[in-house]
């Protein structure tokens, strides 16, 4: 059997028996079509060939090219689940990445918002929020619901609108590996998210309903955040939206989505919230993952140390 066409039936595996989230899919295509290429070159495009020697040659070759110690360590982790699925498959008598090593990396803190920058983006998203602009109201909720309840974009963007509890104030998400879990939000994320519902999301239906009266009208697919042609918002509609709003901030680092994530994590951390909720309320498997929210708040606790304290 071709190399290539093992990788082919390993990402449908991954894809339609294992559930596994869009996101990661994509990274294993993405890891190993660079690999299937340099093995073709090589002229072992044959699975007979695809032992530890060729991904060790493939790694070595990718850290000459100067890429990061996380790309490294992220190709050697889409090298240990092909093997894996390999050996579960019987294609080979063994994990050939069995005895991989991800090289070590330093890891950097994610970026976290100021708790006054997070209540002066808000302000100036309710601000424009208007009944005469639905998607500012779609906007607003966004926003909003992605701060009160430290979703993922993917999980923001498949939310359905059946998922939404507006009496227990909760929202019932689909996380990584398809596992559910319902996680709460507050006030000012439920009347943001009750305005979009009841007076935004209908007017940008029916908006695109009207301007495709040529062609079948978009049916309501039941998911809470519509674009503006009246499919489901994407999650590159939402990091466009998000990435405009963080460059008013000052402060570098990453302008995407997750950043809500990070700094709603760091925040109930701060407030005194126990680490296991917080692992709970972001759905995350392990509590080491978890852990980097308090490297985040004992590192914002020795910064002000060293600005306040006279013998600092």
């Amino acid at each position: 059997m071709r190399l290539s066409t093992a990788v082919e039936r390993f990402l449908a595996a991954v894809q339609l028996e294992y559930g596994y989230s869009e996101h990661t899919v994509r990274a294993y295509q993405r890891d190993l079509a660079w690999f299937v290429s340099f093995a073709a070159a090589s002229d072992r495009d044959d699975l007979a060939s695809c032992d530890i020697e060729l991904m060790r040659e493939w790694l070595w070759q990718r850290q000459q090219q100067g890429l990061a110690a996380t790309t490294i360590a992220r190709n050697v982790a889409t090298l240990k689940s092909f093997g894996v699925w390999l050996e579960r498959s019987r294609l080979v008598p063994g994990n050939p990445a069995s005895r991989l090593r991800a090289p070590k990396a330093g890891r950097d803190l994610p970026r976290v918002l100021a708790d006054e920058q997070m209540r002066r983006l808000l302000a100036r998203i309710e601000a424009r929020a208007t009944v005469e602009h639905p998607e500012s109201l779609r906007d607003h909720a966004v926003f909003e619901l992605l701060y009160a309840a430290a979703l993922r974009v993917s999980e923001l963007c498949t939310l359905p609108l059946s998922g939404v509890d507006t009496e227990a104030r909760t929202v019932r998400v689909l996380g990584k590996g398809g596992k559910e879990r319902v996680v709460p939000y507050g006030g000012p994320a439920a009347r943001a998210v009750d305005s979009y519902a009841t007076l935004a999301r209908p007017a940008l239906l029916a908006r695109a309903a009207q301007s495709q009266r040529a062609a079948p009208p978009p049916s309501d697919h039941g998911a809470l955040f519509v674009g503006s042609r009246g499919g489901r918002l994407t999650p590159n509609a939402v990091y466009r939206m998000v990435a405009r709003e963080l460059g008013e901030e000052t402060g570098g680092g990453p302008r995407g989505p997750h950043t809500f994530r990070h700094t709603a994590a760091t925040h109930l951390l701060n407030g005194g919230a126990d680490l296991r909720v917080v692992q709970e309320m972001l759905g995350h498997s392990s509590l080491a993952s978890t852990q980097v929210y308090t490297h985040v708040s004992t590192e914002r606790l020795a910064q002000s140390y060293r600005q306040a304290h006279p013998r600092a």
